[in-house]
């Protein structure tokens, strides 16, 4: 039942969240692609919604989807970020949930840091330090996922309409970060012979 809830509620603030004027579907052939690349994803729904775009490029290249995990993270962290600092910016948070919502923007800081080092050494990845590359994107990315977890931590039983909101967001971004989670951990256990450029 309370799974039921939480996905009707991802969905809906998935549908009020999208601005789908910028949403670019794969067609074809190509729609196969983000649906395989996805298919080692926990939400591959989300995955393939928010992929779709590299079909075209990634084609069937662990690496570059990957890659695009990563990317879309960043990009969505840092949306999420921007979101948090305005509500604290208007001044509506008191007591202890502003604490909290100070703790979020940090530790959405942190996220934003650990994505932009995993984001470098998917760039570069070497046939010779490939193993370490793996074990250090893992890591990397797992303090994200953590972090972005950290920050839900601070608004725990609250009910306020504009918390709930902000717990959707941080939850749909965290779903994002396990997806491209994922994608780095199939890059890893497909090996060397599927980096690609």
């Amino acid at each position: 039942m309370i799974i039921t809830i939480r996905l009707i509620l991802l969905l809906v603030f998935l549908s009020l969240s999208t601005n789908t004027s910028q949403i670019v579907y794969a067609k074809g052939n190509n729609n196969n692609n983000v649906k395989e690349a996805c298919s080692v994803t926990r939400y591959q729904n989300l995955c393939i919604h928010t992929l779709a775009q590299f079909s075209n490029t990634a084609g069937r290249t662990p690496s570059k989807w990957a890659r695009a995990g990563v990317s879309v993270t960043i990009s969505e962290v840092k949306n999420v970020q921007a979101y948090l600092t305005k509500l604290k910016k208007n001044g509506k948070m008191k007591g202890r949930n502003r604490v909290a919502l100070s703790d979020c923007i940090e530790t959405f800081g942190y996220a934003v840091d650990e994505l932009h080092k995993s984001l470098g050494v998917l760039r570069k990845l070497s046939k010779n330090t490939f193993s370490t590359q793996m074990g250090d994107l893992n890591t990397w990315i797992s303090a994200a996922l953590t972090n972005e977890d950290t920050c839900l931590d601070g608004f725990e039983g609250k009910t306020e309409k504009k918390i709930k909101l902000l717990q959707n967001k941080v939850k749909n971004v965290s779903y994002i970060t396990s997806n491209a989670l994922a994608l780095v951990n199939k890059l890893a256990s497909t090996g060397l012979e599927f980096i690609g450029n």
